[in-house]
């Protein structure tokens, strides 16, 4: 071999750097999906007593402000993109498995409620099967696709939100035929959806807050893309901020026109389907059964994959000893995926989806990544303060602000949620210590 064909050889390959700016905003729209407050409209709407599209745009401002610190931490540990990792390095390593361990309740939680929503959309196109089935089939269907390494392409993903893109403009132009061949308006008729003096309830407002946090979860996966991003010091935190800024507004107009086509929400035939019954009403049966449709294959796909991302956490941690390696840690050798995750997985989907309601399910979720949002404005805060002390006061006052604005949605969950999730968290901190000690017994021994 030549000395030029030995360095061409040498020569390390790194990811070609092509995503521009809004390359960026578009994968970050595709990850959290334009259709994202339609799932959990009517659980919102009925928590926050109708003002859906307050809620929307109240979550908007904690997450910019999150979105702000993730941006900074992005670029100061440009190849983690990580909430466990910010904490973990910026403050300290416990904390830091910590929030990696609250994030993990996530991903277990974003199939299941897939699975329960998928069973109530299922069960709108024949209801004369029971909910059961449904779980079943769902639950039996992502875990087995996911055990034969069967994997949603980007593709596939760019044109399903492109699909669901036509999806959203059929019911815009729908909801604007209905609203304005409305023959009269009451008073006040297009301000009740911001605020509605009747059902206003700050205590129900700040919960509905809550839960349409799940709207924006997602928008911090553009900091996995630094490495195959053009400029990505200033693109990459510009994107965050920009895709939530986009998901808001976007999100808005969905639930603000639903919001006029049915107002004083609360009433629908099934809550956890209730933009589709919306979507019936503003467009009949045929948009009824293309918004139906449209979320539900939506909502399967994005089941079969948090389920696989899921697995794949926790093989990380069982290859990492957090978890029993010899279960956690084990890769299947034909499929080369983390089989005995996937199931356990599948499992957990199958009794929660039986168990538990979908609001409870979203809650819970967003237990966990509120935690983990505070956990990233901490780091902020004090990385800002290390760096430059009051000389970097802007950045330090948006960090607070997204702690404080996470804290107090954070406290504004049901109080069931806040049960379960701070059992979750206990045990975790419980087997944190059991590994810790296990891990210095040797040197005990010495």
């Amino acid at each position: 071999m030549s000395v030029e064909q030995e360095s061409v050889v040498q020569q390390p390959v790194g990811l070609r750097r092509s995503l521009r700016f809004w390359d960026l905003i578009l994968y970050g729209i595709i990850l959290i999906q334009p259709t994202a407050p339609m799932p959990s409209y009517g659980v919102i709407s009925t928590v926050a007593r109708g003002h859906v599209v307050t809620a929307i745009l109240l979550a908007m401002v904690a997450m910019l402000f999150t979105s702000i610190s993730y941006g900074r931490m992005a670029r100061i540990y440009p190849h983690g993109g990580s909430a466990f990792l910010y904490v973990g390095k910026q403050i300290h390593p416990s904390l830091g498995y910590l929030t990696g361990w609250c994030l993990i309740m996530d991903y277990v939680l974003n199939p299941l409620i897939c699975t329960i929503w998928c069973s109530r959309a299922a069960i709108n196109f024949v209801p004369e099967i029971p909910y059961i089935v449904y779980v079943i089939a769902f639950a039996v269907l992502f875990t087995t696709l996911n055990c034969n390494g069967v994997e949603t392409s980007a593709k596939i993903n760019a044109v399903m939100a492109a699909a669901l893109g036509v999806v959203i403009v059929l019911v815009v132009v729908a909801a604007l035929r209905y609203v304005l061949g409305l023959h009269s308006y009451p008073s006040g008729f297009f301000t009740l959806p911001f605020y509605d003096r009747s059902t206003y309830s700050s205590s129900g407002l700040l919960r509905g807050t809550s839960i349409a946090v799940l709207t924006y979860i997602g928008f911090d996966g553009i900091s996995t893309l630094t490495d195959e991003a053009m400029e990505p010091k200033r693109n990459v935190p510009r994107a965050i901020v920009g895709t939530c800024i986009v998901t808001g507004i976007l999100a808005s107009i969905e639930v603000y026109l639903a919001q006029l086509a049915w107002p004083h929400g609360g009433s629908f035939p099934d809550i956890d389907t209730a933009y589709v019954f919306i979507s019936g009403k503003i467009g009949g049966p045929a948009l009824f059964a293309i918004v139906n449709a449209a979320l539900l294959l939506a909502t399967i796909g994005s089941g079969m994959a948090s389920q696989l991302g899921a697995a794949r956490i926790m093989l990380a941690m069982g290859q990492d000893g957090a978890l029993p390696r010899s279960f956690f840690g084990v890769v299947h050798p034909k499929n080369r995926i983390p089989r005995n995750n996937v199931l356990l997985i599948g499992g957990i989907c199958l009794v929660g989806a039986l168990c538990m309601s979908y609001q409870l399910g979203t809650e819970l979720l967003n237990f966990g990544a509120l935690l983990a949002f505070m956990g990233v404005n901490a780091a902020a805060l004090l990385q800002a303060w290390q760096e430059g002390k009051l000389r970097l006061w802007l950045v330090q006052l948006f960090a607070l602000g997204g702690f404080a604005t996470c804290g107090l949605l954070w406290w504004n969950l049901g109080p069931l949620a806040k049960m379960v999730g701070t059992t979750w968290a206990l045990f975790g901190v419980a087997l944190w210590v059991i590994r810790r000690r296990q891990t210095h017994l040797p040197d005990a021994e010495a």
